[in-house]
């Protein structure tokens, strides 16, 4: 028996471009305040959030986070344009980590958002950087992560005293909820930095923060050293290190949504309560707070300077994630309470008995 399938109209900048969607009318988040929400109802919220999103999202490689059968079914990532990818979803080369190139979605319009939608796509992670100049970040980003016996509202301290040490920095921060339990710190810098230097500048920015809140805030990769406070996760900045972007949903039962927020607002906020049903009306009462995010982008200078100070002070490198190659100065990817001192040389590379 053939799947439902409905066409959609979708408003372009280019006019009105017809999009097939099949099965509409299957259950999204299944288990969503006031039922369900389909495919069909999440399709429709991308096209009433377009233009915030893509104003935050478009023109940027992007990994789309799918599930076969709603958010309790098998997930999977796509980067590469599958077979049969309409003419209207851009796509740019990029290069990874391991040194390999090939091309991956760029969306740069609302039939391709609801395109991803129709590849049952409910989680949108754009990278840091242009489609146009994919190597150099235009923001440095830094994930608020709450730990285990912290919460939300750790997290908003936490996010003040970050704004604090940004602004010191020369920089203007903008603040969004994660759609889950933490906050994504994003400033807007000129696009002359490749990836690793503004992965140093985070670094930066977090020991600092973590000098001045050492009860609260931490740097330590390695879960066993973190404890009750709110971790800098760094290595969101790497190249293909994503976070959810403005206005993505998350696949977390009530279809919460990663929502930009004014600073203002944030003491006061529920993150719970920014869901794909009550964005739009959010939109039509305040706007998007993200508007104007590059209208004035900032410089990493500083922080690189705080970067070199703290290496002349002993702070050296800090690990990476695991897929990553090992790179010059890396300490020991091995947990802490695991080492033992003679596996290791001085650059952190084991040593072969």
């Amino acid at each position: 028996m053939a799947s439902e399938r409905v066409t959609v109209t979708v408003a372009d900048p280019e006019g009105d471009r017809e999009v097939d969607l099949s099965s509409p009318n299957r259950a999204v988040w299944p288990d969503a305040e006031g039922g369900p929400i389909t495919k069909a109802e999440l399709a429709e919220y991308v096209q009433l959030v377009a233009g915030p999103f893509l104003n935050a999202n478009g023109n940027r490689p992007v990994s789309l986070q799918r599930f076969r059968d709603g958010i309790g079914g098998e997930e999977f990532f796509s980067k590469n344009p599958p077979k049969g990818t309409p003419d209207y979803v851009d796509a740019v080369t990029v290069t990874y980590n391991s040194g390999r190139r090939h091309p991956q979605i760029v969306l740069n319009r609302p039939s391709a958002i609801v395109w991803a939608v129709q590849m049952n796509t409910v989680v949108f992670h754009p990278w840091s950087s242009l489609a146009t100049d994919t190597d150099n970040p235009v923001e440095l980003r830094i994930d608020l992560d709450p730990q285990p016996g912290t919460d939300f509202a750790d997290a908003v301290v936490a996010a003040h005293g970050l704004r604090e040490v940004l602004r010191e920095a020369g920089l203007e921060p903008f603040i969004k909820t994660s759609g889950n339990r933490g906050l994504h710190v994003f400033c807007p810098i000129e696009p002359e930095h490749e990836f690793l230097d503004v992965r140093h500048a985070v670094i930066a920015a977090g020991r600092e923060l973590e000098r001045r809140m050492p009860d609260q805030v931490t740097t330590n990769w390695w879960k066993e050293e973190r404890g009750k406070r709110i971790f800098v996760d760094f290595n969101q900045a790497n190249r293909d290190r994503t976070m959810a972007g403005a206005y993505s949903p998350r696949a977390l039962p009530n279809a919460t949504v990663a929502t930009p927020l004014l600073w203002d607002e944030l003491d006061d906020v529920d993150p719970a309560a920014f869901t794909v049903r009550s964005i739009p009306q959010r939109l039509a009462d305040i706007g998007d707070p993200w508007a104007e995010i590059q209208s004035a982008p900032g410089r990493i200078d500083t922080l690189l300077e705080w970067w070199e100070r703290d290496l002349g002070n002993g702070l050296g490198e800090m690990p990476f994630p695991p897929e990553f190659p090992k790179m010059p100065g890396e300490p020991p990817r091995v947990q802490p309470s695991k080492k033992v001192a003679a596996n290791w040389d001085e650059e952190g590379n084991r040593v072969e008995e």
